[in-house]
């Protein structure tokens, strides 16, 4: 891929994800937002290679990955192409994993 092509594009879409972003308290929407903001202007490469989002695959769900959103957030995302297209959204860290 070259060029726009590795760029990565957002998909905020999903309604499990809206309903769950559409409940966060102002300072970490702020939080979350410097992060997408950030990850749009990233190649995907990028996004692999980043500490801070800790870009990783869930072993009980193959193809679907978690990414550090801010301190108190993770996301349940899925890459589709370019797309990275956010599912879940949670402040327990564990209920991303689908621990409780």
């Amino acid at each position: 891929m070259s060029g726009n092509d590795d760029k990565v594009l957002l998909d905020l879409n999903y309604p499990a994800f809206q309903s769950e972003l559409f409940e966060m308290h102002a300072p970490e929407i702020k939080k979350t937002f410097k992060t997408f903001k950030k990850l749009r202007a990233m190649s995907w490469n990028e996004v692999f290679r980043d500490n801070g989002l800790k870009w990783e695959e869930l072993r009980s769900a193959p193809g679907r990955y978690t990414i550090r959103l801010s301190l108190s957030y993770r996301a349940v995302v899925v890459r589709e192409g370019s797309w990275i297209r956010f599912q879940a959204l949670h402040q327990d860290h564990d209920g991303a994993y689908g621990k409780k």
